[in-house]
């Protein structure tokens, strides 16, 4: 989230589109409520299902799965076209006056560099155009037809009204409502926020359904102001903070990057990210880089690390390519893989592909098992019949099962949706053989390093160079565990006048403390501050709120810095004024930047130095044209998903996102829409949590079975009653359930074609109290975003008959 919870009771308008935040956050959702309550504020829902977040909304709008982008873009064309956006917030904190370089070009659905055979793009041509002093060209006047502001208009002149009815199936009326309701807000008077989760991220074109949402609140102002921002809604209470340790495969932890194979010293690791401001008087956290880098290298390695051995960068490992879970099922399927590790993870239930996924396990010589239940994965090796129908005696992989505590029964930290790091007390005690993850990581890595101290052996000196200077080595605390996280000196530190501010062995109190010299340690920068020398932030618990506006900044620690809503400086003009008293938040009191959160860089940096708020981004600027950060262009375009029931109305010749990568073993396993004419999307039912409550009685009794919602009309072209068994299968599997026919879901007419649409829950499988069902994942498609690889799980094709007789 740029923003957080509580901030959502500032907004006047709520839209939620890729998520059910009623159904799926029905704790978050009460801040929805409040703004509904207290301010009036108007939801809108955008979603393919009238789910119970449009139950409770004051506006809905139908939309086919894996159009999402051309309703976005749509929106987008409706503002530039009728000049309904914040204009000065647009000038000053977008780079709309940024001129791009000659060369660049858009052509029947293909930016300028594409190479067909490589599926990938030269992305040279979308640079900007820099001046003889250094500093990117700028045109303030946003005529310049080469600046991004026109590059805008030109681009998204297609996605008319008509042109999102044809494409989404949105009747045009409810299309142009969304469109003026978001409009209201370009002033600085109202805001909006935008409240999205996995419908959007689950596309081959995902990061850009979000970008795109991103560049919508840009136009309009509404990043770095109360009551704004995009704001992902985690679905579980520690996702964020397992994206932020560093769990993504290319990153290490504070989403710092993992050293590459043309990475081969720290000095050219560093050279890659060096900070170069593309405007004067610029400040970036990113000039910070070899500072954050370093200490992590110091929390990593201890004593080990010293700048003759460039802190141990030599025994980080250097990727080749990043080893996403689509990438790492296809390489255990070509038999490259020994082992796997899952630690709270259910790859049967969580990749696309379940019959795929079976083959790569089937290959391994072990795999382990760290949960507190047991899984499906756990289980792949077991026949259950037609849910999983594998032959046992040809599958020799070891199988280990890890009893892990569950939460209640552990204490620790937890990250939620708004970058707020909490503490949670242990509620019970460990329940018969359980360990604590901890203790069972510790307890694997002193016993592997022992093996490599007896027996030597390939790898050996990163593994032993690691440092585990625990109280007791074999069951690390949380509390030992967040101080590291957070930093320490290692050396008296000292400011730029001499004076020492922080003595050797104190906590750090600000990720500004830390050094490139290997003075300091830390192994998260962005969560520096919460274990400071005063102690554990995470464990504060004052709820009181002086400014009214739910910033709360007494209650546990928000990265980074303790900062509510990023960006703030952008919540005030260029001069420091507010935009409004009713947004007042961040402004310029003559000597310093005040108000109820932290200011985004130095408080005492005066407006007239032009310093901008976008200090993640070399620009200081925000970017509705992003050069070449992303994979499949620097602007969105509408790309039909990989299975779809239609050809692309404005570019017929593309199917899918030109830049998403396939591999070559899964290029027969898409449907074909005149075999599969059925759109199928996936979601999560309230009564469960994700996998995990099928093994619950108490969850099972209230939703016991896997079901496939449909419409009426549907229903009645295949004969299907309600409460009658169907089938429904796609190209790559089958899957069985109880049909619930219901108004929620409506045929769509796109491009002139009636299309249907089936919801099928995810929560369902062949291990647990709930009735056996075959993984939804018996039907997903293998291809993923082509920036994050996060699998199209929201968008692919089907067909459905029902089952006659009687059935088991």
């Amino acid at each position: 989230m740029t923003n957080s919870w509580t901030d959502i009771r500032n907004a006047d308008v709520v839209w939620i589109m890729g998520g059910n935040a009623a159904e799926a956050h029905p704790c978050g959702f009460k801040w929805v409520t409040e703004a509904k309550h207290h301010r009036g504020a108007k939801l809108m829902v955008v979603d393919p299902r009238f789910n119970r977040s449009a139950a409770v909304a004051d506006h809905y709008a139908p939309i086919r799965a894996g159009s999402d982008i051309a309703f976005l873009s749509g929106v987008v064309n409706y503002l530039l076209t009728n000049n309904k956006i914040h204009t000065e917030y647009v000038r000053h904190y977008t780079n709309a006056s940024y001129l791009v370089r000659e060369g660049y070009s858009f052509n029947e659905g293909l930016f300028s560099g594409y190479d067909e055979e490589k599926r990938t793009y030269d992305r040279s041509t979308w640079e900007y155009e820099i001046g003889p002093d250094g500093y990117a060209v700028r045109d303030m006047t946003l005529q310049h037809p080469r600046c991004v502001f026109q590059l805008m208009k030109q681009h998204f002149a297609p996605y008319t009204p008509e042109m999102v009815s044809r494409i989404c199936g949105t009747p045009e009326d409810k299309f142009l409502r969304v469109c003026e309701w978001v409009a209201s807000t370009a002033n600085g008077e109202r805001s909006m926020t935008i409240m999205y989760a996995l419908g959007w991220t689950q596309h081959s074109h995902g990061a850009q359904n979000i970008r795109t949402a991103a560049m919508i609140q840009l136009l309009c102002g509404n990043i770095g102001i109360p009551g704004g921002g995009v704001n992902a809604l985690r679905g579980h209470s520690n996702v964020q903070g397992i994206t932020d340790v560093g769990t993504l495969t290319a990153a290490i932890p504070g989403y710092l990057a993992l050293p590459r194979d043309d990475e081969p010293t720290l000095e050219s690791h560093l050279a890659k990210r060096k900070f170069t401001p593309l405007q004067p008087n610029q400040t970036s956290y990113w000039q910070n880089y070899p500072k954050f880098f370093v200490s992590f290298l110091k929390s990593f390695y201890g004593d080990k690390a010293t700048p003759e051995n460039s802190f141990g960068y030599d025994w980080l490992p250097k990727l080749d390519v990043a080893y996403d879970c689509l990438r790492m099922f296809e390489t255990m399927f070509q038999g490259k893989v020994n082992g796997l590790i899952c630690q709270g993870f259910n790859p049967l239930m969580a990749i696309a592909h379940k019959n795929k996924s079976i083959a790569g396990l089937s290959k391994l010589k072990f795999l382990v098992s760290i949960d507190p239940i047991e899984t499906d994965t756990a289980r792949f090796w077991e026949n259950h019949g037609e849910f999983n129908d594998v032959d046992p005696s040809k599958i020799q992989t070891e199988v280990f099962m890890l009893p892990a505590t569950t939460f209640v029964e552990e204490e620790g930290s937890l990250t939620n949706s708004s970058r707020c790091i909490q503490w949670k007390w242990r509620a019970a005690d460990p329940s018969f053989e359980a360990r604590s993850d901890l203790v069972i990581l510790a307890d694997l890595f002193t016993r592997i390093r022992k093996l490599y101290e007896e027996e030597g052996g390939k790898g050996a000196e990163p593994l032993l160079n690691v440092s585990w200077e625990y109280a007791n080595p074999l069951d690390p605390t949380p509390d030992e565990l967040l101080k590291e996280l957070n930093g320490k000196a290692l050396a008296d530190l000292r400011d730029a006048e001499g004076n020492i501010i922080r003595r050797a062995g104190d906590q750090l109190a600000s990720f500004g403390e830390m050094r490139d010299d290997g003075s300091t340690d830390g192994s998260m920068w962005i969560y520096t501050g919460v274990y400071g020398p005063n102690g554990n932030f995470s464990q504060r618990r004052d709820n009181s709120d002086p400014s009214g506006l739910g910033v709360y900044p007494n209650w546990g620690f928000s990265w980074p810095a303790n900062r509510r809503i990023q960006y703030n400086r952008a919540s005030a003009d260029p001069q420091g004024r507010p935009w409004s008293e009713a947004k007042k938040y961040m402004y310029w009191d003559g000597s310093r930047w005040t108000g109820p959160d932290v200011p985004d860089y130095v408080p005492t940096i005066p407006p007239e130095r032009a310093t901008g708020p976008f200090i993640m981004n070399p620009e200081g600027v925000s970017r509705l044209w992003v050069r070449g950060l992303m994979a499949d262009g620097p602007f969105p375009v509408h790309y039909e998903p990989f299975e779809s029931p239609v050809e692309n109305p404005l570019f017929p010749k593309i199917k899918g996102n030109p830049a998403a990568r396939v591999f070559a073993t899964d290029l027969d396993v898409f449907g074909d829409p005149k075999e599969f004419p059925i759109v199928a999307t996936t979601y999560r039912l309230t009564e469960h949590f994700h996998y995990w409550t099928k093994m619950v009685h108490m969850n099972a009794v209230m939703q016991p079975e896997f079901f496939v919602e449909m419409s009426e009309e549907l229903a009645k072209e295949k004969g299907i009653k309600p409460g009658d068994m169907v089938k429904v299968w796609s190209n790559r599997g089958t899957v069985k359930g109880k049909a619930v026919v219901t108004k929620r879901l409506r045929p769509l007419t796109i491009n002139g074609k009636v299309v249907h649409s089936v919801g099928l829950p995810l929560n369902f499988g062949f291990i647990g109290e709930t009735k056996k069902a075959a993984p939804i994942n018996s039907l997903t498609p293998p291809v993923g975003d082509a920036n994050a690889q996060t699998p199209e799980f929201k968008a692919f094709l089907v067909d459905i008959e029902p089952i006659r007789g009687p059935v088991a």
